[in-house]
């Protein structure tokens, strides 16, 4: 195939491909390494998780342990664990949309 030119372009793009994955890859093990804050009844519990969408630490403050208030404590560490989560997921998005350029590449995060 004498003079056939479309070899060097999908070796490019193979090449791109491979500094792309190689890319997210990296940001993947960075958002790993971050903590995500999220924070109920005005800062009475705070939940913090982790860039692999795991809780490492869950703090209350002192004056919402009273027995009585049990519900009401667990329903803000529901609402503030959901929202570090979200957090989370939605930075893991927006950092890898920066590599891919907002494309849907299918199996690539």
């Amino acid at each position: 195939m004498k003079g056939f030119k479309g070899g060097g372009g999908m070796q490019q793009l193979m090449k791109q491909a491979n500094q792309m994955q190689n890319r997210m890859k990296k940001l993947q093990d960075e958002l790993a390494q971050r903590e995500y804050e999220g924070s109920s009844g005005g800062g009475a519990v705070k939940v913090i998780v982790n860039g692999e969408y795991f809780i490492s630490k869950v703090e209350i403050n002192e004056e919402v342990m009273s027995p009585e208030e049990k519900e009401m404590l667990q329903d803000m560490i529901l609402t503030a664990t959901n929202e570090a989560i979200k957090t989370a997921k939605e930075t893991s998005e927006k950092e890898m949309s920066k590599i891919t350029g907002g494309l849907g590449i299918p199996g690539m995060f």
